[in-house]
């Protein structure tokens, strides 16, 4: 027999086997259970699982209940803006403030367990403001710890908001489109009361949390920041101002941020199904890299802030919540001051649900 017409027999052979057992097979169950019953692998792999999920999701059933449900999906409206505020060491000191342009997304949710796809759409565009920017977060809790990684640029417009010296700086409204930056960083931190506390029923809405309380929690935060900004796309009254002539105007900064954070995080359950959240957290440590074009490597001290508020209703299965996060930075030498700070702030509505 050839090797084509053998190898078409051995296949409808093994076709018809499995048609012909079909009636004696079980559904497909995802069940933990039914897993289990699989073979010794899975069942090695189920285990580890259930005793990863008692040590690092443990947590006080009086304080914080878990949703019995796998999966969610949530519609979410988000807006994002960034306000920098400069001060010269020059004879007046002068001050400039600018603050870019809101990028507003609405994205649609799928989650299961610990995994999210989704998209999200800029929609502010489309009604005459805020151009889109890159963004990324990735986001982990358990009762234990939280880490998170967040990737961002900015190189949509800006305006400059206040302008002059310092005391007697004015109020204005310039345009500007020289703003290029781009900043990531990562976060790990440990939760001292995590029996009786839950970021995750505050901020991520996967977890209820039934009575107030409260913890401390301490971990470590690197960032790395790129700082671009052209003033050469000032008008000329307002770049002859600025005393970075021998720069060309041109303002250039990175940065290695290495910090402990310290923080304090608050649940508040004021009615039943209501909870009113905040998380406040300093990261104090040290920063290396250059400032204002030189090639001279600096390591100084640092310091930046976390802060966190959010506003929670459960309803059965259905959930909305109100989230702002602002992050503050300084940067800061002889010659000037740099704060910046970024403003997030989203409106989220999902449903939970399981499909087995």
């Amino acid at each position: 027999m050839k090797p084509v017409f053998r190898n078409l027999l051995i296949t409808l052979t093994l076709l018809v086997s499995v048609c012909g057992g079909a009636e004696k097979a079980h559904a497909i169950s995802f069940d933990l259970d039914s897993i289990a019953a699989w073979g010794r692998f899975p069942r090695f792999c189920i285990n580890t699982y259930r005793w990863g999920d008692k040590f690092f999701n443990s947590q006080n059933p009086d304080y914080v209940i878990g949703t019995g449900k796998r999966f969610s999906i949530k519609a979410k409206a988000n807006v994002l803006t960034d306000l920098y505020n400069f001060i010269f060491a020059d004879d007046s000191r002068t001050r400039m403030m600018m603050m870019s342009d809101p990028t507003t997304t609405i994205g649609f949710h799928l989650n299961y367990m610990a995994v999210s796809v989704g998209y999200d759409l800029n929609v502010g565009k489309y009604f005459g403001g805020g151009e889109s920017r890159k963004q990324f977060n990735f986001q982990f809790n358990c009762s234990l710890f939280a880490a998170d990684f967040y990737y961002m640029t900015n190189n949509i417009g800006s305006s400059i908001t206040r302008f002059g010296p310092t005391g007697d700086s004015k109020q204005v409204d310039v345009p500007f489109q020289g703003v290029n930056n781009k900043y990531w960083g990562l976060d790990t931190y440990y939760f001292f009361n995590h029996k009786n506390y839950s970021q995750a029923a505050a901020f991520s809405f996967s977890k209820v949390q039934a009575r107030s309380s409260g913890s401390l929690y301490a971990g470590f935060s690197i960032s790395r920041y790129w700082y671009d900004f052209d003033f050469n796309k000032l008008p000329d009254d307002m770049r002859s101002e600025l005393p970075l002539e021998s720069y060309n105007y041109y303002y250039r900064a990175v940065n290695r941020n290495y910090g402990l954070r310290v923080g304090y995080a608050y649940n508040w359950v004021f009615h039943d199904g209501w909870l009113l959240a905040v998380s406040e957290s300093p990261i104090f440590g040290v920063r290396s890299g250059w400032v204002m074009n030189t090639d001279e490597e600096k390591t100084t001290f640092a310091l930046s802030n976390r802060l966190k508020v959010s506003l929670v209703y459960n309803h059965g299965d259905w959930f909305v919540g109100a989230v702002a996060r602002m992050e503050n930075g300084l940067i800061y030498d002889k010659k000037h001051t740099l704060v910046s700070a970024m403003f997030n702030f989203d409106v989220t509505v999902g449903y939970r649900f399981n499909l087995w």
